[in-house]
């Protein structure tokens, strides 16, 4: 593979587009098919409490702190970990930020699977077939089981890769910017549309009625906390790598407020739609694939121009799909580049080849399902955490605030120390042993 001794690194062009990035990235799966079930079998409104106290206080301390240090760096988790390392005199230790690298690869891998199969579902629901399915479970099993999808996960990487080949500005940013916004439009579209339905009322009352004696369940905060901590995309990797791609001039506690508020957003408007429209029809209210591929579709089966509505809704997921794919293969394709001077083309290819020559073997639904479970459980927290004792820790006294401080005006308060080393650092560490303990809290 011919290499390259030296080349310009890219960068989001503006901080719009960097923040409209980082949203895509966090804007996915967890907040479409997981946050309307939490909310409402854990408390209804009650829920809302502590995930929005523990969404302000990882974005507010984790988010920052890696748009930051992958900025300070100029690089992703290998060459952030060394540089934090090397202030401590320790040089080679390098390989140690591989770690949420890998994690990063690992969960893109199973991601893209899933992604095959929205892409499945879209073309049905345009071609009109999908409303004329008897059993939706039956299509489900057949299309998910082992090389069940391979044409169509590997439509979903050619889709990915050939946005990613034009780079951070030109591919990336550019295509955030119009995914996006649509997604957000096409949710409010069957948001609407699901209110007009008979029936809706009592999926709202399930959803946003605050059942107070939730908060007494010690589970409603551990899932509140893991629901929180993975839909902000913490993992020392996606966002790290972002963020090595930002101008100094860009505020990066601005740029944390903002994907947190509009993170948040997209779960509540997926939940006033998936929740209520379920409720609708008298159907299941379930977690996971069997809500995004067997109880919608047999909604849109039901509702007056289901196939319009069902196009809508897979095109939207599609979309977050993609752009959460995209940041999680930018951390190995960056770390190629960085690493051994790798032209783009080169480690675009080596990483489709890996994520294409793995995945057709997890296309299965339990496949899948343990790949991304033990990725989650095992690697994602603990990349995170590594991400925040690097920059919180390992860095000498005061670096971590005088580089969350370029680019923005208004001093940091005495709270950042507190909230970064100890809060942030020991909620990440909290994450890491409660998902090994109830097996997965994401």
């Amino acid at each position: 593979m011919k290499q390259v001794k030296s080349q310009k690194r890219d960068q989001f062009r503006t901080q719009m587009g960097f923040i409209i990035a980082c949203i895509g990235s966090a804007v996915g799966m967890g907040n479409i098919w997981m946050f309307p079930y939490r909310t409402g079998k854990f408390g209804g409104a009650a829920f809302l409490i502590p995930y929005f106290i523990f969404v302000i206080l990882l974005g507010f301390s984790g988010v920052i702190g890696e748009m930051a240090f992958g900025r300070a760096a100029k690089s992703g988790s290998m060459g952030a970990f060394e540089t934090a390392l090397s202030m401590r005199g320790k040089k080679g230790k390098k390989w140690i930020g591989m770690i949420p690298m890998l994690g990063s690869l690992g969960i893109a891998i199973g991601y893209s699977v899933v992604v095959g199969w929205f892409l499945k579902y879209l073309f049905s629901a345009v071609s009109g077939n999908l409303i004329q399915v008897e059993d939706m479970g039956a299509y489900f099993g057949e299309l998910a089981q082992n090389f069940g999808s391979i044409s169509w996960h590997m439509l979903g990487l050619v889709i990915t890769f050939a946005i990613m080949l034009f780079g951070v500005a030109r591919g990336i940013e550019k295509m955030n910017k119009v995914m996006m916004p649509l997604f957000f439009v096409f949710f409010l579209i069957l948001m609407v549309r699901v209110a007009t339905l008979p029936g809706a009322l009592e999926g709202y009352q399930y959803l946003l009625i605050p059942r107070w004696e939730s908060l007494a369940d010690i589970k409603t905060w551990v899932y509140a906390l893991g629901q929180a901590f993975f839909s902000l995309s913490l993992a020392g990797s996606g966002t790290l790598v972002y963020g090595s791609y930002l101008k100094d001039d860009v505020d990066v506690v601005k740029c944390a407020k903002n994907v947190a508020f509009f993170d948040t957003c997209a779960a509540l408007l997926a939940g006033v739609v998936v929740i209520p429209a379920v409720f609708a029809f008298g159907l299941d209210v379930s977690s996971g694939p069997p809500l995004m591929f067997i109880t919608l579709p047999a909604v849109f089966q039901q509702m007056p121009f289901g196939t319009v509505f069902s196009v809508i809704f897979f095109i939207a997921v599609l979309f977050a799909a993609i752009t959460s794919l995209m940041n999680l293969f930018e951390t190995p394709i960056e770390a190629l580049q960085e690493q051994f001077h790798l032209s783009r083309t080169a480690a675009v290819l080596i990483v489709a080849l890996i994520a294409a020559g793995i995945g057709i073997f997890i296309e299965s639904s339990d496949s899948v399902g343990t790949w991304m479970d033990v990725v989650s459980i095992y690697i994602i927290p603990l990349g995170a955490l590594l991400a925040g004792i690097m920059f919180f820790w390992v860095c000498p006294k005061g670096y971590a605030r005088k580089q969350v401080q370029i680019g923005r005006e208004k001093p940091l308060g005495k709270w950042f120390e507190p909230v970064t080393k100890y809060v942030f650092v020991g909620i990440t560490l909290i994450v890491y042993v409660l998902g090994i303990v109830f097996g997965g809290i994401g």
